[in-house]
């Protein structure tokens, strides 16, 4: 069955396609009369409006595009819920879309943003894209950068994230001050601002301790839980082992702690954990001591949703480059 046009909808109603328009769209003046009988022929000919052609014409599609790097991460996945309970009320819909951690594929996704012409992207980077975000910035889409930030050239683009090197240089001074000198690094994805930021925190505690780094005791775990396992694998077979694992995010905590139990190494006893957010499944083993940033994503995606509405809706374009940064809390699990 063919849909209806909103042409034969007015011609059911025996108005003008302006006063279909009107109704719609609740613009202008119409009779309680005449909108019964548009919504008598809508509901008849299962009317729906073209949402592409109503675009067009406002200049505005109500969708905003939400790039991530790994879209199956709880943490931005959480995220996304509080953004998307934030923006709905406003009637905005969201375009979710996986980078990989691959900035060839992010570049990608961000010309189909445009090609969708979406209001807004919300983007978690994976680092590479500069010049095209700001091109893409300076031709009217509104960027709002969440969790990990980029050096754009021109104009700042708004930033929601955490303090990831007071974050990182809290939850390192926490295996110091229990007595580990030997600490394994499970780092991720230095092209991006997590990476580097908890890295120089890291650092920072380690110079505070007087104690000095040694590059044998990094792993790149590419933020991936394979690369937590990996990481694991390279640290055991060491002549002097670690005694701690440092792990900047959840996906490789839950890798590391994989391997470490199907290796029957016991935690905290063989080797103690931190890492940089929450893993639930940790609660499973019994005393683990594993010491963690109690990361606020939902806060995060709360914060970023307003954001977004303060440009979108309030018309707040001029205004300078919102800079919402959360401070980090340190938390240790005791079950």
């Amino acid at each position: 069955m063919a849909k209806a046009t909103i042409k034969q909808v007015a011609a059911e109603a025996g108005v003008s396609t302006a006063t279909i328009s009107r109704v719609l769209n609740s613009s202008g003046y119409v009779s309680d009369e005449v909108k019964n009988r548009v919504m008598l022929a809508v509901n008849k000919l299962q009317y729906q409006p073209n949402a592409i052609a109503r675009s067009l014409k406002q200049d505005k599609s109500f969708t905003i595009g939400v790039v991530l790097p790994d879209i199956s991460n709880p943490f931005f996945m959480t995220i996304c819920r509080g953004l998307e309970d934030v923006v709905q009320e406003y009637g905005y819909h969201l375009i979710f879309c996986s980078s990989d951690e691959l900035p060839e594929k992010e570049a990608q996704l961000l010309q189909l943003m445009t090609e969708k012409r979406v209001d807004a992207v919300v983007l978690a980077t994976t680092g590479g894209n500069e010049d095209l975000v700001a091109r893409m910035s300076a031709a009217g889409i509104q960027f709002i950068l969440v969790d990990r930030s980029l050096d754009l050239p021109g104009p700042a683009v708004d930033l929601v994230a955490e303090d990831d090197v007071n974050g990182a240089y809290e939850l390192t001074k926490q295996l110091i001050l229990q007595g580990h000198s030997v600490i394994g690094v499970i780092n991720g994805c230095m092209g991006v601002s997590t990476g580097q930021d908890r890295f120089v925190g890291y650092l920072k505690a380690f110079t505070e301790a007087g104690m000095e780094h040694e590059a044998a005791y990094d792993y790149d775990g590419k933020f991936t839980e394979s690369g937590g396992r990996e990481a694991v694998r390279y640290f055991l077979q060491m002549a002097k082992p670690p005694t701690a694992l440092l792990s900047f995010n959840n996906k490789m905590t839950f890798g590391a702690l994989l391997e470490l139990t199907e290796n029957g190494r016991d935690i905290p006893g063989d080797i103690a954990i931190a890492s940089y957010g929450e893993v639930e499944a940790a609660r499973l083993l019994k005393r683990s001591g594993i010491v963690y940033v109690d990361q606020k994503p939902y806060e995060l995606g709360i914060k970023a949703g307003r954001t977004v509405l303060h440009r979108l809706e309030k018309g707040a374009e001029s205004s300078e480059a919102v800079r919402d940064i959360l401070q980090p809390i340190i938390k240790k699990l005791e079950s």
